[in-house]
């Protein structure tokens, strides 16, 4: 692994998330497809005037990639039990005086209410504090959203704020709750406190 900390594979018992890889594009593409109704609403879309999103899987991947080889993004494949159900990726690494990212995933819903997706976001964030040495880690969810914000509420993320029209959301500017940690707020990390709670 490199000092970025990436690319880096991340287990616990039968969850594993790994870089998400050009081979997982059948994977990605069947559970994306069989998912359409349940993420389409909290899909991020591209605003009018904006610079156009990678178009294909492959490219996609590639895009994810080059900014993890510039230390500003980690694109994770979520596995459980051997099978590809989501996606976690944290976003936007800040160093300097910040020392800050965001996370952001989707699940399959056959896998959804299990638990899954916390404990990768626990993982993730536990991954940011002890080997990317970040501070702080944030997450944004739009408030009618409300199995993301079980997700915060199990792992006590603080709700920090309120953000209008903060991301482009099925084809528009949506309205988004803002959760975070700070690595203080955890010392022991959040898989720990998900096994102790």
């Amino acid at each position: 692994m490199s000092p970025r900390g990436w690319p880096a594979e991340l287990e616990h018992g039968s969850l594993r998330l790994r870089p998400l890889s050009v081979r997982d594009k059948k994977a990605w593409r069947l559970v994306r497809e069989r998912n359409l109704v349940w993420l389409s609403r909290w899909d991020a879309t591209t605003p009018p005037g904006a610079e156009a999103r990678p178009r294909t899987f492959g490219s996609m991947v590639r895009t994810m990639h080059a900014e993890a080889r510039a230390g500003r993004q980690l694109p994770f494949a979520v596995e459980y039990e051997g099978r590809f159900v989501g996606q976690l990726t944290i976003n936007n690494v800040t160093r300097g005086s910040a020392q800050f990212a965001s996370i952001g995933y989707w699940i399959d819903e056959r896998y959804a209410g299990r638990g899954l997706i916390t404990r990768a976001v626990a993982m993730a964030v536990d991954h940011c504090f002890f080997v990317l040495k970040l501070h702080r880690v944030e997450v944004a969810i739009r408030p009618e959203n409300a199995a993301s914000l079980r997700v915060v509420e199990k792992l006590g993320i603080t709700e920090i704020g309120f953000a209008p029209r903060f991301l482009h959301i099925d084809g528009d500017w949506r309205d988004h709750r803002l959760f975070a940690i700070c690595k203080e707020d955890a010392p022991k990390g959040l898989v720990d406190r998900l096994d102790h709670s």
